[in-house]
């Protein structure tokens, strides 16, 4: 048993309550993980089924689960490696008051999603409830992953990070995206165990987390950045929040 958590973490994971929203690439991961780990209540949200090209990089499925929903097939790898985990599962996107619920419900938030308006919606979700969030993105050989927890003296949000409109005003769209520039399954499996962990440490109170740093993660070269992600005071989300 690690030093750091010890019994006290270990009842802490056991305790928690994590909600996991989009179980594809990055989502299955930190699914499988922290069944693993032994956190107790875990809820996943997705509304998609499973297609045989999820499979390169979606490991939670196979191909006995092509057309099940993808959070019934998680749900059933999860249960395969602890049985005892308590899973809800949720075949829908989280969208509006059902998404403030949800996040309500939960401890940490993990964002494994893959377009920028859910993420922005997460993200609000998350400093109206407080709630810590862990966020992540791959694509091609690359990834990025980061912690935010409303609240918290020093915590940025999403919005700090990435702005919801354009220079022009207008709603910003994803420029780049798995399916016209594909993915390495490996790599976003690196983040999604990366999420896991951030997960883990949050919980049981072990180590420094990313809060207000980025990591990036570049494949090619095996190199890792950090930079520093401090909050904006302006910012229109949570600039109310980190101006406390």
């Amino acid at each position: 048993m690690l030093p750091e958590i010890d019994l006290k973490g270990q009842q802490a994971l056991l305790s928690a309550r994590v909600l996991i929203i989009g179980i594809g690439g990055l989502g299955s991961p930190v699914a499988l993980y922290l069944s693993a780990c032994g956190v107790g209540h875990i809820c996943i949200a997705d509304p998609d089924k499973v297609e045989l090209t999820n499979l390169q990089r979606q490991i939670a499925h196979s191909e006995n689960s092509l057309g099940l929903d993808k959070v019934s097939s998680c749900k059933n790898s999860m249960s395969a490696l602890n049985h005892e985990v308590e899973i809800r599962t949720l075949e829908t996107a989280l969208e509006g008051e059902l998404l403030l619920k949800e996040v309500a419900r939960a401890d940490i938030v993990v964002d494994c999603t893959d377009n920028l308006t859910t993420r922005f919606a997460i993200n609000k979700a998350c400093v109206i409830n407080t709630t810590a969030l862990v966020s992540a993105a791959s694509i091609r050989w690359e990834g990025q992953i980061t912690v935010f927890h409303p609240g918290l003296k020093g915590s940025p949000c999403y919005h700090c990070f990435h702005q919801e409109e354009n220079s022009n005003g207008e709603p910003r769209e994803l420029e780049q995206t798995c399916a016209k520039n594909g993915i390495l399954g490996p790599v976003v499996g690196v983040m999604g165990s990366m999420q896991a962990i951030e997960v883990v440490k949050i919980i049981t109170q072990s180590g420094d987390t990313l809060l207000g740093r980025v990591l990036l993660f570049d494949a090619l070269t095996m190199q890792w950045e950090s930079m520093i992600l401090p909050p904006n005071p302006d910012c229109k989300i949570c600039g109310n929040l980190t101006n406390n």
